[in-house]
C-alpha cells in the first residue's frame, strides 16, 4: 500500500484550505513514513472522492478540517456530515484525531505541570472549544487551572461563557444531538474562511492568561493584540507563528511536534501512529501513549518573545 521508497504512506484529507497543504517524511524507529496533507477548500464532494480514491492505497487516512466525533464526559457525539465523508471507506482506517487528543493532550498538560515548565494552578485558561478538547480540559482542571469554555461564544456566537466541566457536559447533552446534524461550515471555519479574521468577544481573550484549543478558532476570533499570552494549540505554520509573534504572544506550545516547519493536526499524528503500528482501527489511549513514549514524540515549546 505504501509509496515507492517508503515503508508507510499516510494522507490527511482536509476540508480546510489547500494553501496549507504540506508534505514531510517522518522516521519512527526504522520505519519511514510519507506524510501528506490535501486540503479541499470546503468541498465535501471532493473530500469524499479523495477518501474513496485513497481507500486501500495508503496505510491510514486522516480526516482534517472537521471532527468525526466530539466528547463531553462519557458521551460521544458523531457529526452526521462528517460520517457521510467516510461512509464508503472500507479498507483503510480513518482517523479524525479525537482519540489522540484525549491521550496526547492530557499527557502534555501533565508533563508541563510535573516538570515545572508551566504552573497551571490558579491560571485562567480560555479553551475555545471544550467538546473538541475534553481530555485537555480535564487535565487542566486537575492541574488547578480556572477554566472558561468558549463553545457557545465561538461555536454559536452566543455571549455565554461556560465555567465548569459539569456545565459543559450538561450543555453538550442538550445541544450536541442538534448541532452535530448541522452543516459543519456553520460551526467551523473551512476553505477560504480559514484565512478570514473576524475578532469576537475580545474580553475573554484579554482576561485569561492562556488561550488553548483549535488554532483555526483562535486565529479567526483573537484580537489583533495578545501581549504576554500563552497559546496551547496545533496545526501552526510559519506564517501563523509570525502572526502570533506580532500580536505579542509570549509562548507557543504545540501539542503535536514540528515537522518541516509546521505542526500537523492531531488527525495526521493519529494516522501516523496507527500506520506505524499496522492497525486497522483507532488505538486505545494507552496504546497511543505507549507509542509516543517509544518514539519519543514530544510537543513543541517555543518562546516567541525572543
Amino acid at each position: 500500500m505504501s509509496s515507492a521508497g517508503y515503508c508507510k504512506h499516510i494522507i490527511s484529507i482536509s476540508l480546510g484550505s489547500s494553501q496549507r497543504d504540506a508534505q514531510a517524511v517522518v522516521k519512527l524507529g526504522d520505519v519511514e513514513v510519507l506524510v501528506e496533507r490535501r486540503g479541499t477548500d470546503g468541498d465535501f464532494a471532493k473530500a469524499r472522492q479523495l477518501m474513496e480514491q485513497y481507500d486501500g492505497k495508503v496505510d491510514a487516512i486522516g480526516l482534517g478540517g472537521t471532527d468525526l466525533f466530539v466528547y463531553a464526559g462519557r458521551d460521544r457525539y458523531t457529526f452526521r456530515e462528517s460520517a457521510r465523508l467516510v461512509a464508503n471507506v472500507k479498507h483503510t482506517p480513518v482517523l479524525d484525531g479525537s482519540g489522540l487528543k484525549n491521550s496526547l493532550e492530557r499527557r502534555l498538560i501533565h508533563k508541563l505541570a510535573s516538570n515545572g515548565c508551566m504552573a497551571f494552578q490558579n491560571k485562567k485558561v480560555l479553551l475555545v472549544c471544550g467538546v473538541d478538547r475534553f481530555g485537555m480540559a480535564e487535565a487542566l482542571q486537575e492541574a488547578g487551572a480556572k477554566l472558561t469554555f468558549g463553545d457557545l461564544l465561538f461555536g454559536l456566537g452566543i455571549d455565554k461563557p461556560i465555567y465548569s466541566l459539569g456545565a459543559l457536559a450538561s450543555w453538550a447533552k442538550v445541544l450536541a444531538p442538534v448541532v452535530t446534524k448541522l452543516p459543519v461550515s456553520w460551526l467551523y471555519p473551512m476553505g477560504k474562511e480559514q484565512h478570514k479574521r473576524t475578532p469576537k468577544f475580545p474580553k475573554y481573550f484579554f482576561e485569561n492568561d492562556i488561550i488553548a484549543g483549535d488554532f483555526h478558532f483562535i486565529r479567526k476570533f483573537m484580537p489583533e493584540s495578545l501581549p504576554g499570552k500563552i497559546i496551547i494549540t496545533n496545526t501552526v505554520t510559519i506564517a501563523d507563528r509570525k502572526l502570533l509573534r506580532e500580536a505579542g504572544v509570549s509562548i507557543l506550545i504545540t501539542t503535536t511536534p514540528c515537522l518541516e516547519g509546521r505542526s500537523f493536526g492531531t488527525n495526521v499524528m493519529e494516522a501516523l501512529l496507527v500506520a506505524v503500528k499496522g492497525a486497522q482501527a483507532p488505538l486505545s489511549a494507552t496504546e497511543y501513549i505507549d507509542l509516543l513514549e517509544e518514539y519519543q514524540i514530544e510537543s513543541s515549546f517555543e518562546n516567541l518573545s525572543i
